[in-house]
């Protein structure tokens, strides 16, 4: 992730984006740097507008986050629920081994199933 924040501050500070300023920004972090991954960054990064794939980037979540963060928000509550259920029937088994471990393979098909 080191290599990427680099990256992104030698484009945000305007310096050419080559292996020479993103391994001297990466040692000036402390960071242990492998040539062979400054490499493949550049190499990768050669041909990206990098503000345009940031703005794209944070376009997408504020986009569909509303929709969707309620959508998620709404799941894990059904989840929670489900799990205090399954709890309060096992709660009120008695000791039988085999039918605790039917009932606990029982649940897990529901969440998969």
């Amino acid at each position: 992730m080191e290599y990427v924040y680099a990256a992104l501050i030698l484009n945000e500070t305007g310096e050419e984006l080559n292996e020479d300023n993103l391994t001297d920004v990466l040692e000036a972090a402390g960071v242990d740097v492998e040539e062979s991954r400054v490499k493949a960054l550049v190499a990768a990064l050669e041909d990206v507008d990098i503000d345009e794939a940031v703005e794209e980037a944070a376009a997408v979540p504020a986009a569909t986050g509303g929709a969707a963060g309620g959508e998620a928000e709404a799941a894990d509550d059904e989840d929670d629920e489900e799990a205090d259920e399954e709890e309060a029937a096992d709660d009120d088994e008695d000791d039988g081994d085999d039918e605790d471990e039917e009932a606990s393979g029982e649940g897990l098909g529901e969440l998969f199933g």
